[in-house]
């Protein structure tokens, strides 16, 4: 969370204590943090601790398992959306189908400060967010080897959601 938001700007504000009137400085706009459903949510928590006054919006995307291609499910922000900072978060990019279609979805909604936050990457992923969005800063803390015919990043951690809630 620190990398991300290491060029944060600040304002000074005016904040009364129990002693005195002092200067404070707070986030100069809004930050909203933006899970893809479902692996996402494992990281907001983590994120929302570091950067409190944050909102979060939710995507719902899914992964056609033979074209490997995303649908949008569900997609609900803020109403400040626009003018905030805007944290995608997803642990893991694969292909970057899902990742490049959540950001398509921002920028349709005049979203423009955009940047994808996720643990592990591809180079596949990575290729193809950076070719459909060169604008969004990319922050992972791995890159593992490659994908396989599913898709899947190897040697990976299989699907995220599935491990983070049990579901297989």
């Amino acid at each position: 969370t620190y990398e991300i938001s290491r060029d944060f700007k600040t304002i000074p504000t005016t904040v009364e204590t129990p002693l005195m009137t002092t200067t404070a400085y707070v986030l100069e706009k809004p930050v909203v943090i933006v899970p893809i459903l479902r692996a996402g949510l494992g990281m907001v928590e983590g994120i929302h601790r570091i950067i409190p006054q944050a909102k979060i919006g939710h995507v719902g995307l899914y992964r056609d398992e033979e074209t490997l291609q995303p649908h949008e499910y569900f997609a609900k922000f803020p109403p400040e959306i626009k003018e905030s900072t805007v944290l995608v978060v997803d642990p893991m990019l694969a292909t970057g189908g899902s990742a490049a279609a959540c950001i398509t979805l921002l920028k349709r909604r005049s979203v423009n400060d955009i940047r994808f936050v996720g643990i592990v990457g591809c180079p596949e992923g990575v290729e193809l967010l950076q070719s459909v969005h060169p604008d969004v800063d990319i922050y992972l803390a791995a890159m593992d080897e490659g994908l396989n015919k599913k898709g899947y990043i190897y040697p990976g951690l299989g699907d995220c959601g599935d491990r983070l809630f049990g579901t297989k």
